[in-house]
């Protein structure tokens, strides 16, 4: 008990008529309660029964933890009233945005996520790109490659998509290039992890991958200027049919796509090919995004559909460097957005797979960039 002001005590049975008094009891002080003084221990501890009340009364209390869409470890579902269309939930909190090094050269939107230089090429043809900046792209595509191959290696069940993204963002500065989604129009991560029904923009969380599960990993990197761009869709462990189907189909639709490529070719002829190839494996081509054109910007023209019957305009010429990336559906086409505004679902919640790759038009035909090795799952 520490000394005080006079105030007469506050027993209420004092023995001695209540004198002033100056010692104070040391919990209410703590609490901030003014005026509990007791005029000697004897009437502080005979009146403590009663006066604790106020303890209890004045302690403040944490809410008893009765909402679904916390978990005991403290994670959490962050749009619990949003109607979601399948299975998949979000696991937050994320994690703080990742340091790139500051020697790392960056693109315009690093640090304000506003792509000043891609609004400023709007509305203009595609760019044919000098031998030099060629050459540049085939460096920044085969780094892109080598960290989507890195990451691939890590999928198992029981590693969280953030974990994925600690991979890629580490690989990705290890090589002096700087993650090309991270902070584009805010995107607050290094990669997409796109999961089952998500189609793409999936923002990595905490989520455990399952076994049965398909993931999608979407890298971009940007390096001396230039970006570098492709993605595939994934198995985690063992999965159903449907699951090998969709992969199968979307890797189909990708390569057919591919093969029509060459000066001349129109652009939107390649959604000809593909949509068939959707249909006759029992699923739909996504329509509202596209593939895009690709240089010393993430995206630019030309915009490249991917269903049939599309008004695309532009003809392939060489020089020219562009993504194709069809989003292949187990049910219907159409879309929606979970509230972050980034993560992409299929309206009905089955699954969806992609593949892209980025493509250089030669005087002969098409380079890719961004090949890799032929996988035998999709076989």
């Amino acid at each position: 008990m520490s000394a005080a002001v006079a105030i007469p005590c506050q027993s209420s049975n004092c023995p001695n008529g209540h004198p002033p008094s100056r010692l104070e009891c040391p919990t209410c002080n703590k609490l901030g309660i003014k005026g509990s003084f007791f005029c000697g221990q004897d009437c502080f501890k005979a009146n403590w029964k009663t006066h604790k009340i106020i303890h209890d009364i004045a302690t403040p209390r944490q809410p008893l933890l009765v909402d679904a869409n916390i978990n005991k470890d403290g994670t959490f579902n962050p749009f619990g009233t949003y109607k979601f269309t399948g299975t998949l939930r979000p696991v937050y909190p994320l994690s703080p945005r990742r340091i790139v090094p500051d020697h790392i050269p960056r693109p315009d939107y690093a640090a304000d996520g506003n792509p000043v230089s891609e609004a400023r090429a709007a509305g203009q043809p595609p760019r044919i790109l000098s031998p030099e900046e060629q050459e540049k792209m085939r460096a920044v595509c085969r780094l892109s490659r080598e960290v989507l191959d890195i990451a691939a290696a890590a999928i198992r069940p029981g590693i969280t998509t953030d974990e994925i993204d600690a991979i890629v963002h580490e690989a990705t500065i290890e090589r002096g290039a700087y993650p090309s989604p991270l902070n584009y129009r805010g995107y607050p991560k290094s990669v997409c992890t796109s999961v089952n029904e998500v189609i793409c923009h999936g923002i990595p969380d905490k989520r455990k991958l399952q076994e049965g599960d398909i993931i999608n990993i979407d890298v971009s990197c940007y390096k001396d200027g230039y970006h570098g761009d492709l993605n595939e869709t994934y198995p985690v462990g063992r999965v159903d049919d449907d699951s090998k189907r969709v992969m199968r189909t979307a890797r189909k639709c990708l390569d057919e796509a591919i093969k029509l490529c060459k000066p001349g070719a129109l652009i939107r002829d390649l959604g000809k090919t593909i949509e068939p190839i959707a249909r006759a494996n029992g699923c739909s081509v996504v329509r509202q995004y596209t593939g895009h054109g690709i240089n010393d910007l993430f995206h630019t023209s030309p915009n490249v559909p991917h269903y049939a019957k599309n008004k695309a305009v532009g003809t392939m010429k060489p020089g020219m460097c562009f993504t194709i990336e069809p989003m292949i559906n187990l049910g219907h086409w159409d879309l929606e957005h979970w509230p972050d505004d980034w993560t992409s679902v299929t309206i009905d919640g089955k699954r969806s797979a992609q593949f892209e790759e980025t493509l250089l038009i030669t005087e002969t035909g098409v380079e890719i960039l961004t090949a890799g090795k032929p996988r035998k799952d999709l076989q």
